[in-house]
């Protein structure tokens, strides 16, 4: 049976630990697959006219592509040079939510991220998608420094 590491990227420095933590977790296990994944942050309530609802699905999809290309690809690349079977995800959603249905929807047994780093008032009222993950996932969470 193959285990199915699903990794947090956010496209910074303690993305790419992770990535590192898990490909080590990875190469430790054996038979794993990882799934690079990349969440857009985006909230679908805001109301705007329907010019605007045509701009902002493009420039969603222009996100997307970004983050595609940027960060998901190269990781992707990275792992499959280094004799890792992977494959990459980048969505549109909340942070915690999406990369938990993505880990659900694929079968993941463990979410590996880095730690978040919001600060001040922001972190007060709505706490961290990485809080939010830990204490809502369906699997365990490894929490990279």
């Amino acid at each position: 049976m193959t285990t199915k590491i699903v990794i947090g990227l956010d496209g910074t420095d303690t993305g790419e630990r992770a990535l590192a933590f898990a490909k080590d977790l990875a190469g430790r296990i054996g038979a794993c697959e990882l799934l690079v994944v990349y969440v857009i942050e985006w909230s679908p309530f805001t109301f705007q006219t329907p010019e605007e609802n045509a701009l902002r699905h493009k420039r969603r999809e222009e996100e997307v592509e970004l983050a595609t290309t940027r960060v998901v690809t190269p990781a992707v690349d990275g792992l499959k040079a280094a004799g890792f079977e992977a494959q990459g995800i980048v969505r549109h959603g909340d942070v915690a939510e999406t990369l938990n249905a993505i880990t659900v929807e694929n079968g993941g047994s463990q979410i590996v991220v880095g730690r978040a780093s919001a600060d001040g008032l922001k972190k007060r009222i709505f706490g961290s998608s990485t809080q939010n993950l830990v204490m809502h996932a369906d699997v365990p969470v490894t929490v990279v420094k």
